[in-house]
């Protein structure tokens, strides 16, 4: 690998305070919500009663690589649906919680079975159920159509709204606060 793949970074690490990306530097295992955070927040129902929602690939792909790179993650939502059970097995994330309005719990009992510490668990969500897992991972990560209060506790906040690369965004940032993101782009740059 050149040293400028080995160097790459997101455009966005420049407004990375230092502060955050130390803390995205010991990430182990990302918890995310799905509503408003994978998606747009908006569920779509079929005149036949069919529950429709749209996940932005360049999410998937994201966590794709973090995965690659040794990061585990897990989908939390207080919501049941078929359709995230499909999406999520197609990214091959084997930790799905659905039902689950007690996120915080829900991690909790994650982060026990997993053996992993609290400083090296980020979690993003946008919404009130998602406020004590926010306050309780190491790595709190909101979006800007995410609920005021979410906001003020969380360490990040996307330049992306959630459903619209928000969760690409937090990838980027594991990678780069690793120096792993050239790895993760190297094998689309090459020759």
């Amino acid at each position: 690998m050149s040293r400028d793949v080995a160097q790459l970074k997101s455009p966005l690490a420049e407004i990375w305070p230092e502060n955050l990306l130390t803390k995205a530097k010991h990430i182990k295992l990302v918890a995310l919500d799905v509503d408003g955070v994978m998606s747009d927040g908006k569920i779509y129902f079929s005149a036949k009663g069919d529950e429709l929602k749209g996940f932005n690939i360049l999410d998937g792909l994201g966590l794709k690589q973090i995965m690659a790179a040794g990061i585990t993650v897990a989908v939390i939502t207080g919501r049941s649906s078929p359709l995230t059970e499909k999406r999520m097995q197609d990214l091959g994330i084997s930790h799905l919680m659905q039902g689950r309005e007690d996120k915080k719990i829900a991690l909790e009992e994650l982060a026990s079975t997993l053996d992993i510490p609290p400083k090296a668990i980020a979690y993003m969500g946008d919404d009130l159920p998602d406020l004590p897992a926010i306050r309780y991972a190491g790595l709190g990560v909101t979006v800007p159509n995410g609920y005021w209060l979410v906001h003020e506790h969380a360490d990040y906040c996307t330049q992306a709204n959630g459903g619209n690369g928000a969760v690409r965004e937090l990838c980027d940032l594991l990678l780069t606060a690793g120096g792993r993101l050239g790895a993760a782009l190297a094998p689309y740059l090459e020759p």
